[in-house]
């Protein structure tokens, strides 16, 4: 229906900006606004004639508005220059943009050295268009629920076989963890390919604290070689927990847990088979912190195996996706909040993509992280030691390291043949890199246009502040001076909230299903000496029966695609529907199909699939 109509020429119309006002005894109702049509008249020809219709102007909008949000401003549809409608005619205003839900959208501090979150702590204070409801597949957990009281030791291997089998008979790949967890490729494998692929590099330089040398690791190398020339070579890779030292652990069932901040060195051999040779639970060396080898007794060796899968739980967890998905997804949505309007072309390419983490992130806080949630009943870094651990991630975290070409080539293992996970993540940052700078091609002419954009200057000014917290060391553009940086960023933003959390989120139930892959705490301080312990012993030293299913419970909810999940780079905002645009996201779709079609190739000839990485399993944004 028409809102206005008016008899004088307008000239072109480049933004309409809609108030929905309340009225004295009419109900205050949201309303759903499809878009808003311009149409031009000409004049009466003659008495009576009738208003005719000359063209039409579409302004999209596809969202609630209410009577507390203000102004809403909507851009003409087509896919004109950023520079046109940022011209000094009609200046935007973030004022009415800066709210959720009716409410001004402020930060707050999470915790100390950790991003900064959005200053909310219930959904209802997110409104209808930052909202969202997820239709669950379904799965019956009563099974694990049942063993909610049983806070004391699994009694044997076969015990925690049931529950698996119970739990784990229709995973192929949990059925797969569970046959081949002890054995020490599978061990490498996980490294590259497991729910942490972030964590494992290449080195040419022994650690220092490592109590290590080459005649010790001899055996363990191809004959006729030294450690000497692997590193040299680049067939040494290293697994470091250094950020887990000193971190307090938690109290589980009125038990003290306990962690380790492992040093772990890999050898690569000539079957591209990573395999662990050596292995020191702390990070200062002595007598009482020996270095584990495989050719000590296996209980030993199998312990110290175990050790390194508990802290890479932990940091799996905080830093890889809770810190690196969720959080910087949030930082970068309230940051757009606050500093770019909805007509902005970058509001609008990313918000699909980064809106669903101010529900996922509200609801964790609420549940997951705090009080009686999993973290303060089934993990060794409990409530006290998460701020200590997301603190040091977010010290330690690079922006090189989130930009996945130079993540890998930093790493050293892009051009590693079994490493699927990076093979997959270079071809869909590719993809997303290209749909990006096209889109960036549209709304900015040249480096200047990106330069000059003072709410793009204002907005990577707030991430950095709020995101990377100021630390320059992080390598966190502080401002956009071309196109390719800006580019490179909004990719970045892209893949973390889709392909990465992808990657580190849907694995968990597969990898972690079979516990004694993935303990999530330790009950015994890591071992002083070797040669006094039996592989029943492991049992234990393993997490309780009650921690165990609670923990599975959760990773059961998280790693569950919804019915109704949207794949990525699908879209459903009007603004992707018609123009350059569509033809944008018609071409990175094709691609996106291609790159699945190769991987359900390639998987068909492996013994184990990875999957998590093919376009058409991955989530368009973080919502879980």
């Amino acid at each position: 229906m028409p809102l206005s109509s008016v008899h004088v020429a307008l000239g072109r119309v480049v933004l309409v900006r809609l108030r929905l006002e309340a009225r004295t005894g009419f109900p205050d109702l949201d309303w759903h606004c499809r878009g808003v049509e311009v149409r031009r008249l000409c004049d009466r020809q003659e008495e009576g004639a009738g208003l005719q219709h000359q063209g039409a102007e579409h302004f999209p909008c596809s969202r609630w508005l209410r009577s507390v949000d203000g102004d809403v401003e909507l851009r003409n549809g087509d896919s004109e220059s950023l520079l046109l409608h940022k011209s000094s005619e009609f200046a935007f205003s973030t004022n009415s943009l800066m709210s959720c839900g009716g409410l001004p959208c402020r930060w707050r501090t999470f915790a100390e050295g950790v991003p900064h979150c959005v200053d909310m702590t219930s959904l209802k204070e997110l409104g209808p268009n930052l909202s969202y409801t997820r239709q669950s597949p379904g799965i019956n957990l009563q099974y694990l629920r049942g063993f909610a009281e049983r806070a004391e030791s699994w009694s044997s291997f076969t015990e925690l076989e049931t529950m698996f089998s119970h739990n784990g008979s229709q995973n192929t790949v949990a059925k797969y963890v569970q046959a081949h967890w002890a054995e020490d490729w599978f061990f490498g494998y996980q490294c590259l390919n497991g729910c942490n692929p972030l964590m494992v590099r290449q080195t040419r330089l022994l650690p220092p604290n490592l109590s290590i040398n080459s005649d010790i690791l001899c055996p363990f190398l191809p004959d006729g070689s030294s450690l000497e020339q692997e590193l040299e070579r680049g067939s040494i890779f290293l697994l470091d927990y250094e950020m887990l030292e000193g971190v307090p652990a938690n109290v589980i069932n009125g038990k003290q847990q306990f962690l380790a901040a492992p040093l772990v060195l890999l050898h690569l051999n000539q079957e591209g088979e990573l395999k662990p040779i050596a292995i020191q639970l702390q990070q200062a060396p002595g007598p009482q912190n020996p270095v584990f080898l495989p050719s000590d007794p296996g209980p030993d060796w199998l312990l110290a195996k175990t050790w390194v899968r508990c802290s890479d739980f932990q940091c799996h967890q905080l830093s890889s996706h809770f810190l690196r998905t969720h959080l910087l997804g949030e930082v970068c949505c309230t940051a757009t909040l606050r500093q770019l309007p909805e007509v902005h072309p970058l509001h609008q390419l990313l918000m699909p993509h980064i809106k669903t983490t101010l529900q996922i992130n509200i609801q964790a806080r609420a549940s997951l992280l705090a009080a009686n949630g999993v973290f303060d009943k089934a993990v060794a870094c409990g409530l006290e030691a998460l701020p200590v651990l997301l603190s040091r991630a977010t010290e330690r975290l690079r922006y090189r390291s989130l930009c996945v070409p130079d993540d890998l080539a930093d790493r050293g293992i892009h051009t590693l043949k079994h490493c699927y996970y990076a093979h997959d993540a270079l071809r869909v940052w590719t993809a997303l890199h290209r749909f990006v700078s096209g889109w960036v091609d549209v709304y900015y002419l040249g480096d200047q246009d990106v330069e000059q954009d003072s709410e793009l200057q204002s907005w990577i000014t707030e991430i950095y502040t709020h995101g990377f917290l100021q630390l320059p060391h992080s390598g966190c553009p502080q401002s956009f001076q071309t196109k390719p940086e800006l580019s490179q960023f909004v990719t970045m933003v892209i893949y973390c909230c889709s392909a990465l959390h992808a990657a580190v989120n849907f694995s968990q139930v597969d990898f972690d299903l079979w516990m004694p892959n993935c303990p999530a705490s330790m009950m015994h301080p890591p071992p002083q000496t070797k040669g006094m312990l039996t592989e029943d012993e492991i049992l234990s030293i393993l997490p309780d029966v009650n921690s165990t299913c609670n923990l599975l419970i959760t990773l059961f909810l998280l790693s569950q695609p919804a019915a109704d999940y949207v794949p990525l780079c699908q879209y459903r905002e009007p603004v992707f529907s018609s123009g350059a645009p569509r033809r944008l996201v018609e071409k990175v779709q094709a691609e996106l199909r291609a790159i699945s079609d190769e991987i359900t190739d390639r998987n068909k000839k492996l013994e184990l699939p990875y999957d998590y990485m093919s376009p058409d399993r991955i989530e368009n944004s973080v919502a879980i």
